[in-house]
């Protein structure tokens, strides 16, 4: 392919992304050759018409569209663009267009062609079906999504996620959350009529995954949403003989009645679509309350995916999985009720905090205490299996079956804290850790050398370089991507014995240290405290959460870096990618010999940071938000949700969320969080600081 050639397709793939799903444009435009003045017709014709739907100014509007074209890239967001570009852009004033322009990037990095020939006239029926086609993407988008941070424009996808997730599975979701609302009614009453843990288990672990495969970064396989949504039917069902049975009494309503067990795909997506986040919302009729709603149907997401993670480890609470279907009940009422609503929210966070603890307890109980171990982040030689994503059974299970193969297993984001596991550090063939956070896997996977197994969030849509060498399980799934349906990893072990692995160690080796779990630090307690006293340690800082692609996300690692040295820095999730990186804090100490960067684990391992943070209270005989203590949180998905309302539920204030507030957040709830709990967004780095070391 030429470079002009690859330059048109580039912008083509700008201009649907601007025009969403509309089937009426797409047959007009050549695959091979899309012209750039058909381009700036299109910017033109989608500004026009959201300039005359929202009132937006051109200015802003040609912001809002490079936005968007940029993100689609995987580029950083335009910062400065002249007003004077974005204009006669817009305008059209200009027949020699650079897309660099149009988007924000520098002209040293063009992805078009900067000589477009005029448009012709027997293009005015295209400039006509994009212009039909821009104003109904606008006035009836394709999908509405907004229950992660990256959102578009910060309001909601509306033609494809940010994440790569296709209107068609974004709707499927939606339809998949409204079955589970369903089935929360028909558990509440299967419960009521004295059903048995052992009769709510198949129930109980079908809500688990479904919740699951809804997360951000999971599951973009429409088809697989489809069959967890068939397969909630049959439970259903089988809920109704099991009520019947005992005399129990049926719940009614029209969530209760629903009946999608003769559906196919299409179907199923044409009701998906009328269980929409915004015709929920336009049923409720009430903005705020339904805020509430988002919140807890996020959080609760990110309960049922911790959750999962314990029940693969073979912990599941009965008292747990009622409270989260009460949870479910509930948010299919319609009912704006803000009071029930906040407790609904208040209540998920409670029951966060028990799957935390219990997740806590079955990590320690199958692989060990964690303890701080250096983990190897450089490559040995051989055939090497890469295992990304969170659940550290499945890279247990594939240790044991690589035994005596050769085969060498490295971990990737996510699985990072499992070599701080005994459990898991005793096999030598877990050799280190191979890249960096999730948002990088495009690039890293394309350079690893074997097999990928992804075993939870986060998946991104593969290259073809590597997409006929990933593998997903569990609730993962990728349209055209091996899924494992159990733990029998002998075709990835077959795969990596074929693929060329790496051909020899890298010396010197480099190293990062993890393993600093709650039980590690605690027996620090003393000492740590003894530095807050001599003034050793000025302050504790935690800096967790989600890592993500936006430049945005750079305000964690500045925020590390610019601490005065005499603080303590834990960092938990992914988002410890933005610090245990930097050559600034590489291996730094405080006066006292402690290391002052401390990972404490996975998001999974949140549970360590509200351990320490209780306990250094008692030590201390004061409250949580009276210690030298300031939490800095980076959100992403729905995990990231849950435990911020756990912490809130706990009465802990003062948190910085970012880079950004939910966009599922109104101002009058976000009213209610700021005064009774003093949540703040990020801001200015330098004017954070002043304000955490204030205790503020």
């Amino acid at each position: 392919m030429n470079q002009n050639t690859e330059s048109h397709l580039r912008s083509m793939l700008v201009f649907r992304q601007l025009l969403g799903r509309s089937r009426i444009l797409l047959p007009h435009i050549p695959q091979n050759a899309f012209h750039l003045t058909t381009f700036r017709i299109a910017l033109t014709s989608a500004s026009h018409h959201i300039h005359q739907i929202t009132g937006k100014t051109k200015n802003n509007i040609a912001t809002m569209l490079s936005r968007a074209a940029s993100r689609l890239l995987n580029l950083s967001p335009p910062t400065k663009i002249p007003t004077a570009a974005r204009l006669s852009v817009l305008a059209g004033s200009s027949s020699h267009f650079s897309c660099s322009t149009a988007i924000g990037m520098p002209r040293s990095n063009p992805i078009c062609v900067s000589n477009a020939t005029r448009i012709a006239p027997s293009n005015e029926s295209c400039r006509r079906a994009m212009a039909t086609a821009a104003s109904d993407s606008i006035s009836n988008p394709a999908m509405f999504c907004r229950q992660c941070e990256q959102t578009q424009d910060h309001i909601a996808c509306r033609s494809v996620g940010i994440c790569g997730k296709t209107a068609e599975t974004s709707a499927m979701q939606d339809g998949l959350v409204h079955a589970m609302k369903c089935m929360g009614l028909w558990c509440v009453a299967a419960r009521e009529a004295g059903a048995t843990s052992e009769e709510m288990y198949e129930a109980n672990w079908w809500t688990l995954r479904s919740a699951f495969s809804t997360l951000t970064n999971v599951n973009f396989d429409e088809e697989r949403i489809a069959e967890f949504i068939l397969e909630g039917q049959q439970v259903k069902k089988n809920l109704q003989e099991l009520i019947q049975k005992k005399g129990g009494t049926a719940p009614t309503g029209p969530v209760a009645s629903i009946d999608l067990s003769n559906m196919d795909t299409t179907q199923l997506e044409e009701f998906s679509y009328t269980v929409s986040v915004p015709k929920l919302q336009e049923a409720m009729g009430n903005d705020d309350c339904f805020s509430l709603v988002e919140i807890a149907t996020y959080g609760a997401k990110g309960v049922c995916a911790y959750a999962a993670h314990c029940h693969q480890l073979g912990f599941m609470d009965e008292e747990v999985m009622a409270g989260l279907h009460e949870v479910l009940a509930k948010l299919a009422s319609s009912e704006a009720d803000m009071n029930g609503l906040l407790a609904n929210v208040l209540r998920v966070g409670e029951l966060n905090g028990k799957v935390l603890a219990m997740l806590d307890e079955a990590h320690a109980t199958k692989f060990g205490v964690p303890e701080p171990t250096q983990c190897k982040v450089t490559a040995t030689e051989g055939k090497a299996i890469l295992v990304s994503g969170h659940d550290l059974m499945d890279l247990e299970e594939l240790l044991k079956q690589t035994e005596g193969t050769g085969v060498n297993v490295y971990t990737h984001g996510e699985m990072l804290p499992a070599h701080g596991y005994p459990g898991l550090k005793k096999y030598p063939h877990l050799v280190g850790n191979f890249g960096t956070a999730w948002q990088n896997q495009k690039f890293e996977f394309s350079t690893f050398p074997g097999p990928i197994v992804v075993t939870t969030n986060c998946i991104l849509e593969p290259r073809r370089a590597y997409k006929d060498r990933i593998y997903t399980i569990n609730e993962v799934g990728v349209a055209g991507v091996k899924h494992l349906g159990s733990r029998d990893f002998s075709e990835v072990i077959a795969k990596a014995q074929s693929c060329k692995g790496f051909p020899r160690t890298i010396s010197p080796p480099e190293y990062h240290t993890v393993g600093f779990n709650h039980r590690a630090v605690l027996p620090l307690a003393g000492e740590v405290i003894d530095a807050v006293s001599k003034g050793v340690i000025s302050r504790i800082f935690l800096i967790g959460g989600c890592d993500g692609s936006q430049f945005d996300r750079n305000y964690f690692t500045e925020l590390a870096e610019e601490l005065p040295e005499d603080t303590l820095i834990l960092t938990l999730g992914c988002a410890k990618n933005r610090i245990i990186h930097s050559k600034k804090l590489l291996n730094q100490t405080l006066a006292n010999g402690m290391p002052r960067v401390m990972d404490m684990g996975q998001c999974n391992d949140s549970y360590s940071a509200i351990v320490v943070a209780t306990e250094l209270a008692k030590a201390l005989k004061c409250t949580v938000n009276d210690l030298p203590l300031s939490l800095c949180l980076s959100h992403l998905e729905q995990k990231a949700a849950a435990v911020l309302l756990t912490l809130l539920q706990m009465g802990v204030k003062n948190i910085r969320l970012g880079p950004s507030l939910p966009a599922y957040i109104t101002p009058n709830v976000l009213n209610v969080l700021v005064e009774n709990y003093n949540l703040m967004p990020t801001g200015n780095v330098q004017d954070d600081i002043k304000g955490m070391m204030a205790g503020q």
